[in-house]
């Protein structure tokens, strides 16, 4: 009887055949091992727009190149990321009003975002080239990127920089917050209002969220550094950030699905890049304010509108210095109401 027709025989023929079936087929199959990656399309066109940005010249009549200059008043460029409607517009319009000359807006909104509010006059026509964005991978950080390049580009007057959510208000009245920043202006050097933290509980869990030694050796722990998403960058600042390709190809790698509840690289590569690059020139706290004692999946709590009040309004001022915050997150959309009845009497009331 011929050894060749056993079934012992016949069962590792057939594995063995079988494996470079499933190496084609694993990537389908298996899950894959990190958080979705940003596309080669996507960081190409950014690039593009990051090289525009970083250059300060714009090219005159026979290819000549001339430097942009302000041709008015210090400007605030005030920064949306959202997928959401944009619920405190008409608060908003409230705090721009009058001070047109002096603010610029600029929205980055999820392509997959579905508006059913109109936009205020304010945000009409200043939504930005957007991308995806999600959780968990440096999409974030890709569009708050793009929202300083496309605002570095657009208007050499910007001077401050400040980086909100759909989901931010102003706790106080324009020309409060205006001459908060303003004041540092005429200073030999400004700095940028961005949380640089180093002691952070669980901060190495967050380093090695996209494996143990990949960082290295641009980005080593001890220069690895946490803050807030959300902060106000002066415009030196916003150039070195749009500028970078050195950390930024650390930080673009996804993260481990296995340690995606560590992974937040948008509260992670401001902080480091520009505590390794300028440190003297960040302030090291944000002027947002956001209460994270009963986070939930890591999103901070969420306001509504019962919990609100002018002695609300007051404590989201109130900082551990002798700063004021000047915006507070985060609201549900139906605290609007209740925000515009306390808008002139209390919010604008400095």
């Amino acid at each position: 009887m011929s050894t060749i027709s056993s079934p012992p025989f016949v069962i590792s023929l057939l594995l063995l055949m079988s494996i470079p079936l499933v190496l084609v087929l694993a990537p389908w199959v298996l899950p894959p091992k990190t958080m979705p990656s940003i596309p080669d399309l996507d960081e190409a066109e950014d690039l593009a727009l990051f090289r525009r940005a970083a250059v300060p010249y714009f090219a005159g009549s026979g290819g000549a190149r001339f430097l942009r200059r302000p041709t008015s008043e210090p400007k605030i460029a005030f920064l949306f990321l959202t997928n959401t409607d944009l619920a405190f517009a008409p608060l908003w319009e409230r705090f721009f009003r009058g001070h047109e000359r002096l603010f610029n807006v600029y929205v980055h909104a999820d392509p997959a975002t579905r508006f059913i509010l109109p936009p205020t006059p304010s945000f009409r026509g200043r939504f930005i080239n957007a991308k995806s964005t999600q959780r968990a991978s440096p999409m974030l950080i890709s569009a708050s990127r793009r929202l300083l390049a496309t605002a570095l580009i657009d208007d050499p007057a910007n001077a401050f920089f400040a980086l909100l959510s759909e989901r931010c208000v102003p706790l106080h009245s324009f020309r409060f917050t205006y001459r908060t920043l303003g004041g540092y202006l005429h200073l030999p050097r400004q700095r940028s209002y961005i949380q640089v933290v180093s002691d952070e509980p669980g901060l190495w869990k967050r380093y090695v969220a996209r494996g143990d030694d990949v960082m290295m050796p641009e980005v080593p722990f001890v220069r690895f550094r946490y803050g807030s998403q959300f902060f106000v960058l002066t415009r030196r600042h916003a150039m070195l950030t749009v500028r970078d390709r050195r950390l930024w190809k650390k930080f673009k790698l996804p993260c481990l699905r296995s340690r995606n509840h560590s992974c937040y690289p948008e509260e992670h590569y401001f902080p480091t890049l520009l505590d390794m690059l300028d440190p003297a020139g960040c302030s090291r706290y944000t002027l947002t304010s956001v209460n994270w004692t009963d986070s939930v999946d890591g999103h901070p709590h969420t306001y509504r509108p019962p919990e609100i009040s002018a002695t609300l309004i007051k404590e989201l001022r109130k900082s551990n210095s002798t700063y004021s915050h000047l915006f507070g997150r985060k609201f549900s959309p139906d605290s609007l109401d209740i925000l515009l009845e306390l808008a002139d009497g209390v919010i604008f009331r400095d």
